[in-house]
C-alpha cells in the first residue's frame, strides 16, 4: 500500500522524535485522530512519564495522556531502531542557540544521524524544529540521500513550522492552519494528507526554505512589535505617561494597529531565539538585519531596566537593595505555562543577588527552577512572607495568583505585567513599568 494511501486510511504509523511541549502535544494529537503513534526520545524520564500517564506539557492534561496511551496507540520509547518500522517520522527537537548567539542545530544533527541509519523506502520526514532558511535541504536531504534512496521517490521530505502557544486555550492544534514545505511537490501532497487530519487547514508554499522563513517571520515579528513597545514603555515613563494606558486606547482602532505589550523582557524558546537564527543566516549571505538587531538590543536590556526600576523604588522609601528581601511572583516566561526556558526573570534574579538582595520566589506553574549553579524553591504565597519582605516583583502575570491579595499585604509591588491595573486604590504601593 502507498504511505499516501496509507496516511489516508489512518493506518500509517506515525514516529515523533523529541517530547517536548511540540512533540508530545502532536504525539497525541494524532493518536486522538487514528494513528498508531510512538514518541521517541533520549530523556528516559520523559519516555517513563509517558508510558505511566504523567504530564509534563501544561496544554497536556494527565488524563488526556492516559486516553492515549491506553485507547489511542500512543506510546514511548528511547529505542530509535524502531524508527524503521514507522511510516512517518516527524522531527520536534530543539534547536536552542550556541554560547555565541549562534545557531546550535546538534539535536537536529542527532536526529538525522538516527533517522539516516533506519531510513527505508516509503517514508516521510517532516522537520518541525525552527531553523534557519536551507536547514532541510542543505543538512537532512544531503544526509538521506547518501543511503542510495531518491527524495520524491523513495522517501518524502519536507519542513513544516510547529504553531503550538503553549498556554492558549483559545487556539489549540486542531484549530491552527499548518504549513508545508516539500523537497518536492510529491513530498508536500504527502505531508499535506496528513496534516490534514489534525489541523484546519493547509497550506502549501513552494519550498522547504519557504515554510522555514515563514516561521521566522512570524516570531521576527513578534520580537520586533515586542521591541518597539518596550522602547514606547521607557519613553512613556521619560514623559510621564501610563504606557498601559496608551496601547489600551491605542487598540480601539479597528485597522491598522495591533497591540504589543511590554514586560520584563522575552523568554520561552522562540521569540528570544527564533530572530536570531535568521539574522544569522542574513549575515552569512551579506545582508545586515538592522531591525532584528536593534529590537534585540532593547528586548535583551529590559532585565536590567526592571532592576533599576526596583532599585528606584527602594530608594524611594529608604531602602537600597542590598540587604533587601525581595519576593519575584512568576519566573516562568509567560502567563499560565510551566517553561521557564530563557525567562528574564532568571537573570532579574541574578541580577537582584548579585546586588545583596536575599530573592524568593512564588510560581504555581515552576516547583524549582536552577539560577547562577543553585537550585531555587518556589515558597508558598502567604499573606505573612509578603508582609515579610521588602518588595513584591510581578514579573509574570499568572491567573492563579490574587493580585488584590497581594498589594494589599506588600509593602511595596513592582508591577511589570499591569496585573494590578484594576487596584487603582492601592496604586500608591504599586510601581509599574
Amino acid at each position: 500500500m502507498r504511505l499516501i494511501e496509507r496516511i489516508s486510511t489512518i493506518s500509517a504509523q506515525v514516529g515523533v522524535v523529541g517530547l517536548g511541549y511540540v512533540g508530545l502535544t502532536e504525539a497525541v494529537a494524532l493518536a486522538r485522530a487514528g494513528f498508531r503513534v510512538t514518541g521517541f526520545d533520549v530523556d528516559q524520564g520523559r519516555v517513563g512519564a509517558v508510558q505511566s500517564h504523567r504530564s509534563y506539557v501544561i496544554d497536556v492534561p494527565d488524563e488526556e495522556l492516559a486516553l492515549a496511551v491506553q485507547s489511542w496507540n500512543l506510546k514511548a520509547t528511547a529505542d530509535f531502531g524502531a524508527l524503521r518500522t514507522m511510516d512517518v517520522i516527524l522531527i520536534c527537537v530543539p534547536t536552542p542557540l550556541s554560547k555565541t548567539r549562534t545557531p546550535d542545530i546538534s539535536y537536529i544533527l542527532a536526529a538525522a544521524d538516527a533517522i539516516q541509519a533506519h531510513l527505508r523506502p516509503g517514508q516521510l520526514i517532516v522537520l518541525e524544529s525552527t531553523t534557519y532558511p536551507g536547514t532541510t535541504t542543505e543538512v537532512l536531504l544531503p544526509a538521506f540521500e547518501r543511503t542510495g534512496l531518491r527524495v520524491g521517490e523513495d522517501f518524502h521530505l519536507c519542513f513544516s513550522p510547529e504553531r503550538i502557544n503553549p498556554g492558549d486555550k483559545e487556539h489549540p492544534v486542531s484549530t491552527i492552519p499548518r504549513i508545508i514545505g516539500g523537497v518536492t511537490p510529491e513530498c508536500a501532497a504527502v505531508a499535506s494528507g496528513l496534516f490534514a487530519r489534525i489541523a484546519s487547514e493547509v497550506v502549501t508554499v513552494s519550498s522547504p526554505a519557504a515554510a522555514e522563513m515563514v516561521k521566522l517571520l512570524e516570531n521576527t515579528f513578534r520580537a520586533v512589535n515586542i521591541g518597539l513597545v518596550n522602547e514606547i514603555a521607557l519613553m512613556c515613563r521619560a514623559l510621564r505617561v501610563d504606557v498601559w494606558e496608551i496601547i489600551d486606547a491605542a487598540a480601539t482602532k479597528p485597522f491598522g494597529f495591533m497591540p504589543f505589550y511590554p514586560g520584563p523582557g522575552l523568554g520561552g524558546h522562540c521569540i528570544p531565539i527564533d530572530p536570531l537564527y535568521l539574522s544569522w543566516k542574513a549575515r552569512i549571505n551579506g545582508f545586515e538585519p538592522r531591525f532584528i538587531d536593534l529590537a534585540h538590543q532593547v528586548n535583551s536590556a529590559m532585565p536590567r531596566f526592571v532592576v533599576s526600576l526596583l532599585i528606584e523604588a527602594l530608594n524611594d522609601r529608604g531602602r537600597t537593595v542590598n540587604g533587601a528581601r525581595i519576593l519575584v511572583l512568576g519566573v516562568s516566561y509567560k502567563r499560565d505555562v510551566n517553561d521557564a526556558r530563557e525567562s528574564p526573570a532568571l537573570e532579574i534574579i541574578h541580577e537582584l543577588r548579585r546586588r545583596g538582595a536575599t530573592v524568593l520566589y512564588h510560581d504555581p506553574h515552576v516547583a524549582t527552577v536552577r539560577v547562577d549553579d543553585r537550585t531555587l524553591t518556589s515558597v508558598p504565597l502567604e499573606t505573612s512572607l509578603m508582609e515579610d519582605v521588602d518588595c513584591v516583583l510581578i514579573l509574570t502575570d499568572h491567573t492563579a495568583v490574587d493580585y488584590k491579595r497581594v498589594v494589599e499585604a506588600a509593602p511595596l509591588v513592582v508591577d511589570t505585567r499591569n496585573a494590578t491595573a484594576a487596584l487603582v486604590d492601592r496604586l500608591d504601593k504599586v510601581v509599574r513599568l
